[in-house]
């Protein structure tokens, strides 16, 4: 029933973004989400969320708006590349900030799909149990025998297509599995969990 009732939330929420999108002159742009890491950590580089909007503004991006310190912005873009949009997002904050920080930025179809192939719709009622793990590139030799033996005795996991689905029921920081999916992987990741990745796609969703 969740999922059905998200599913027709997405369609309100296109709808009613569609009829803004032509209203507000931003037809022909696409929403992208970015997620940051490596920001706001032990108080190491530092990057408050209005100084991330103004540096999104500042790249031509439009309708901009963040959630918590970690780094998740959700905006509009006439560019049509990602990896475009990361290179410059990153090389705006070293310049302004003097750190570089990972950046990757998802097309909202592709956190829509990463929403809609969750593999532990059961987990979604504790959403700091499940984590995303959104991968840079697809890995070309995952060492799945070794992320097999680090799981935890109630810990699953599933490799999909562009993201990690860990789920954590004794939480992330006991996992040794979290702690070396990058190692096993072979690719560099981003995390979120449940609860955060569903805010951006609300946000997203809004946006149409």
């Amino acid at each position: 029933m969740e999922h059905v009732l998200f599913a027709r939330t997405i369609i309100r929420n296109r709808r009613s973004a569609l009829g803004r999108r032509l209203a507000s002159g931003w037809e022909g742009m696409r929403t992208y989400i970015a997620l940051l890491r490596g920001m706001n950590v032990g108080g190491n580089n530092r990057l408050p969320m209005k100084d991330l909007v103004v540096a999104l503004e500042d790249l031509g991006c439009q309708d901009v708006a963040t959630y918590i310190q970690s780094g998740n912005a959700v905006f509009r873009s006439e560019e049509t590349e990602a990896s475009l949009l990361s290179d410059r997002i990153r090389a705006a904050i070293k310049e302004r900030h003097g750190f570089e920080p990972r950046v990757l930025v998802l097309g909202s179809e592709e956190m829509e799909k990463a929403v809609r192939s969750n593999p532990f719709p059961e987990a979604e009622s504790e959403p700091r149990t499940l984590h995303l793990y959104f991968l840079v590139a697809s890995p070309e030799r995952p060492d799945i025998d070794a992320l097999e033996r680090m799981m935890g005795d109630r810990e699953r996991c599933v490799l999909g297509d562009g993201v990690f689905y860990l789920h954590a029921p004794d939480g992330i920081g006991r996992s040794r599995l979290a702690a070396n999916i990058e190692k096993l992987l072979g690719v560099p990741t981003t995390a979120r969990n449940w609860r955060t990745v569903r805010k951006v796609m609300d946000m997203a969703d809004q946006r149409g």
